[in-house]
């Protein structure tokens, strides 16, 4: 059976896998982002790996073709839109399609991370017989992916679906996007970060604070210490929770979706964020939509959504 590669880009680890038509995943691997050369050098690693794996495939198969997930990727044009925050200068205005033919001379599609997670869910995941939800990608950043009457999103350019660079605050921190209060600086690895750092600053004399980083804050160390009671845990959760559910009430009112779905690795504190978050966007959507939006984790593997997702891409390009 022939088969595809999926990758998903992010702004810290890359995951990419050789996947099956039917969405088993055969290889798996999770490898650094950055390097000196970030594109090329991150390419160069992606690739040694893959040209092993198919020494170790039945050789009647094949590579069918590559998809791709990755920050302000552009499905219409195949290159990665300039300046994207979470990935630096080298990746902005790439044709990553035509980069990447250079390794593998088969059909390449790209996508926004986000929308690859979307389609991953709504194929093998957490959105299997819906037509209208929301994938939110907690990483680095906030990316989304909008499936309405069950087709993503794009909008006339490709680029739909920045429900990060939403604002909150007009006066909040400044994003690397430009602006400043954008969702994502408060909901992702560095809106935890700096949840952190503020909650430090109010709160000069709690020891519990006084252990953490700067920065890289271990969501694990997080949830840990929220389990067991530790005040400033719990209070930083519900703040994250409580601006997390302000931007989903502001995407709820617009697009009325029947779910938002969560992947990567904030997500995985679970309903430590996500019960807060349900009753800060219940306080700020329409009365007839109270109770009628669910907040659901997606139920795949760890990057698998993204990688599943991408591949999709490429088995559907063929039926058309």
């Amino acid at each position: 059976m022939d088969y595809a590669l999926g990758i998903d880009i992010g702004g810290t680890n890359t995951v990419f896998g050789i996947i099956d038509k039917s969405g088993n995943v055969l290889k798996k691997k999770s490898i650094l982002t950055f390097g000196q050369d970030p594109v090329k050098e991150l390419l160069d690693r992606l690739f040694h790996d893959v040209c092993v794996w198919e020494s170790e495939i039945n050789n009647e198969a094949k590579l069918a073709g590559i998809g791709i997930g990755v920050p302000n990727g552009n499905y219409h044009t195949g290159m990665i839109n300039p300046n994207p925050p979470n990935l630096g200068i080298s990746w902005g205005s790439l044709d990553l399609v035509e980069t990447v033919k250079h390794y593998r001379n088969v059909p390449v599609i790209i996508t926004n991370d986000a929308n690859a997670a979307a389609l991953g869910e709504m194929h093998f995941g957490s959105a299997k017989g819906m037509r209208d939800f929301v994938v939110i990608t907690l990483g680095t950043g906030l990316g989304s992916g909008i499936v309405v009457n069950g087709d993503l999103l794009y909008g006339h350019d490709g680029s739909a679906g920045e429900l990060g660079h939403i604002i909150l605050e007009n006066n909040g921190p400044k994003c690397k996007c430009g602006k400043y209060g954008c969702l994502e600086m408060y909901v992702s690895a560095k809106g935890l970060d700096r949840a952190v750092k503020e909650f430090k600053n109010n709160h000069p004399d709690d020891t519990f604070l006084a252990d953490l980083p700067d920065k890289n804050v271990n969501g694990k160390e997080m949830d840990d210490a929220y389990d067991r009671g530790e005040d400033m845990a719990i209070e930083i959760y519900s703040y994250i929770g409580s601006m997390l559910g302000k931007g989903l009430a502001q995407a709820a009112i617009l697009l009325s979706p029947e779910a938002f779905i969560f992947y990567g690795g904030i997500s995985k504190a679970g309903d430590r964020l996500l019960k807060t978050a349900l009753t800060s966007m219940n306080e700020n959507i329409l009365d007839h939509q109270k109770g009628r939006i669910t907040l659901k984790l997606s139920e795949l593997p760890d990057g698998d959504a993204c990688i599943l997702g991408a591949t999709s891409l490429i088995w559907d390009e063929f039926k058309k």
